[in-house]
């Protein structure tokens, strides 16, 4: 799935693609805004850490779905 994370002050987002669930990047944004920094990994084992008062939005897309044609 494809996570977008702006943060305040910067003019580029940060773009990962993550194998966790969309319900495990919600939780882990909601830690974020209760105090905690946003820490999530990529499906590359790469780790992204954003302090939580420097996240200005994230957006969560869809599940990746099954790939079709010569890409998959």
């Amino acid at each position: 799935m494809e996570v977008r994370i702006g943060v305040q002050n910067v003019s580029r987002e940060i773009s990962l693609e993550t194998d966790m669930s969309a319900d495990a990047v919600a939780k882990a944004v909601s830690d974020a805004m209760a105090g905690a920094t946003l820490d999530l990994v990529d499906s590359k084992g790469r780790r992204i850490v954003v302090p939580s008062n420097a996240v200005g939005y994230v957006d969560i897309g869809e599940e990746t779905k099954n790939r079709v044609g010569f890409g998959a």
